[in-house]
Parts: structure tokens; sequence; C-alpha cells
């Protein structure tokens, strides 16, 4: 199964974005979605953002993450 996350885009540089995830910052290249923009929340897969999202969206599944994990024993 794969799973993409999404991630705020807080820095552009040179095609590739540093995204945050909840706190954990990771570069991503943005080659599949040259149209992404800083602030913009983006779905990522394998180091690549794949789509940019609206942010009523990206914070709802940001929100079904928290509550999955919250409940999975560790």
């Amino acid at each position: 199964m794969c799973v993409a996350v999404p991630g705020k885009i807080k820095a552009i540089k040179a095609g590739n974005a540093e995204v945050d995830f909840s706190g954990v910052t990771r570069s991503v290249s943005l080659d599949l979605v040259p149209a992404a923009r800083k602030n913009d929340y983006v779905l990522v897969h394998a180091g690549f953002a794949i789509q940019v999202l609206d942010p009523a969206d990206a914070k709802e599944t940001l929100e079904l993450f928290k509550e999955i994990y919250k409940n999975e024993k560790r």
C-alpha cells in the first residue's frame, strides 16, 4: 500500500520545496507540480509533490492522520 501525506510548503529553491509535515521538515521535488507556491499544501509521495491541495482538504486529512495515529498501539 502506498500513502501520500499532505504538508505545507515553507520555502522553495531551485525546483525543490522545504515542506513541513506537522513539525518535521523535508525537501520535496516540485517537478510534478511546478505551479506550487510558498504556503500551499501539497500531497507528497516518495519525495515528490504530486498534487496541490485545497487548504481545507489538507487540514481535514491531517486531522484524520492524527486521529489514526492517536489510537494506534505503540
